[in-house]
């Protein structure tokens, strides 16, 4: 496998995927076919998984905005709520109708 450098490069490159059968005396040359598959295979199986990955975090992402802006909407109503009540019993207090 290490015959010449373009071999050697596809052995590593074997090796960072956990194909350990690159020590063998398999070369690509006889076989480039398979080595353009195995090569194009991967790199088409990384890009899939990549993109899935990002729509499920997208959609992850999107169900926490949507409970963040609903938090926030309710914080925002329930402090307005209480300013109200607390000025009202303010003008109660110094009225006093009750």
């Amino acid at each position: 496998m290490f015959v010449d450098f373009r071999s050697s490069l596809f052995a590593m490159y074997l090796f960072l995927t956990g194909d350990s059968s690159a020590l063998t005396n398999w070369t690509y040359t006889d076989n480039a076919p398979i080595a353009i598959l195995i090569v194009l295979f991967s790199l088409l199986i990384v890009v899939y998984l990549m993109n899935l990955f990002i729509g499920l975090l997208n959609m992850a992402i999107e169900k926490d905005n949507n409970r963040v802006s609903y938090l926030k909407r309710r914080q925002r109503f329930l402090l307005k709520l209480s300013y109200s009540i607390y000025y009202h019993i303010k003008d109660v207090g110094e009225n006093g109708f009750l």
